[in-house]
Order: C-alpha cells, then structure tokens, then sequence
C-alpha cells in the first residue's frame, strides 16, 4: 500500500513555477486550496525545500564519509501529518526538526553517509534511507504508508520531483491552479520537467473539476491521473 498522491502546484499561463514570479501573479489561493484536501504530508524536492522551507539552514555538497549502503527507516514521532523533504544524496542542514508545524521526515537514497544520519538524529528528524544510489520512489511510499500511516501526500514542488513521481506512475491526481500572468524567460522550470522516457507520447490526464477562485483570476483544475486506474 501507498499513500493517494497529489501534485499541487500554482503556475503562469505558460507553465512556469519560479515561486517569486508566481508570488507577483496570485495570492493565498494555493494555500487555501492546500488546506482544502485535508490531514495530508507535504512533499518538496530539495531545490524547493532549500529556497522555501523553513528548517533548511544550509545546503552543502554532502558528507564524504562512509556511505550507508542498506535501507534504513527512523521514525522520531507519530504524527498526522509531516513536512517531507526529498533529499537523495543528504546535502540539506536542517536548523529544526519541525517545519510548517508538523515534524520533518527526510527522504534520501542509500548512498547518503552515516555521518548525516547521525546529525538528523541529533536533530530529531525522521528519514527513509532507500533505493542505491537513486531514491526507489515506490518502496519509499510504502514505507511512509505503513510506518508513518501518511494515507494522502500532496507534492509540493518542484518541476524535478513533480516529473519523477510521474515517471514512477505515482501521480494519483494532478491539481493546477493558473494565475494571470506569463513568464516567457528561456530555461524556467515547469510544472511536470526532466522525465526521460523517449517517445513523444504525452501523459494522458481525465478532467475532474475546473473552477474559477471566488474573487480572484485564478483557475483551478484538478485532473486525474491514468496510472490511478
């Protein structure tokens, strides 16, 4: 079993997810939407979580020091709901252990080092540690499903790890909410970017609802997503 996953994510008309050119286009729509899918952990890959999240201190290029090579799972606390960062070779410093008011619970492949993991532990943060030298995406989800009881995950960003729970087939339902504006610059990016299948096909999506935010120019859609069937 794996948790319902939803990616969730404001961009311009043409697609872009830079967060300080969307911050000039739209408001607190997102959250508002956010909060409306109920108790749910939020995922961010590790570009986000350095630019946005709170218990990032610092970002570095990683331990040196002997290399985990196993999985490994430590849960700090039970909790409804945790702030997940998907961090695969453990570069992040994190200044907490809570973010967001909820508990933070790293996600890395095994090729981080023991010396990381000592400091997250210090620090009071959950981890799981799978996959070589790249995070196995699916064992990841069943590990958080079955040990950490996260039952919905809402991705967060970015574009990178939005494209990589796509190319897994994790994506159960796809929220965008498009504010009134474009970007337009070379080389930002997009909502869904870096999947490296070959073939041109496009990923197949089914409407599920479309609105227009009350009082706003922000149009919500949320589709589901064909892997889910």
């Amino acid at each position: 079993m794996r948790p319902y996953i939803i990616s969730h994510m404001m961009m311009s008309v043409d697609g872009r997810i830079d967060c300080p050119m969307v911050a000039q286009i739209s408001g607190e729509e997102y959250y508002t939407a956010l909060e409306s899918f109920g108790t749910s952990s939020k995922l961010s890959g590790r570009v986000t979580a350095a630019l946005e999240c709170p218990a990032v201190k610092e970002e570095t290029s990683g331990c040196s020091d002997s290399v985990l090579g196993r999985e490994s799972v430590h849960k700090e606390v039970d909790n409804e709901e945790y702030t997940i960062v998907v961090d695969t070779h453990g570069r992040l410093q994190m200044a907490s252990g809570e973010a967001d008011g909820h508990p933070l619970l790293v996600v890395m492949s095994e090729s981080v080092s023991e010396a990381h993991l000592e400091i997250l532990r210090k620090n009071h943060i959950s981890w799981i540690a799978t996959g070589k030298e790249r995070i196995n995406l699916h064992r990841a989800m069943e590990i958080l499903n079955e040990q950490f009881g996260v039952k919905r995950l809402v991705i967060v960003g970015g574009g990178n790890i939005n494209g990589g729970f796509l190319e897994a087939g994790l994506v159960d339902e796809v929220s965008v909410m498009i504010a009134p504006g474009i970007d337009g610059r070379k080389n930002e990016t997009a909502v869904f970017d870096g999947c490296t299948w070959k073939d041109k096909s496009p990923y197949h999506l089914k409407l599920q609802h479309v609105e227009q935010v009350s009082g706003t120019e922000v149009i919500w859609i949320r589709y589901q997503g064909t892997f889910a069937e």
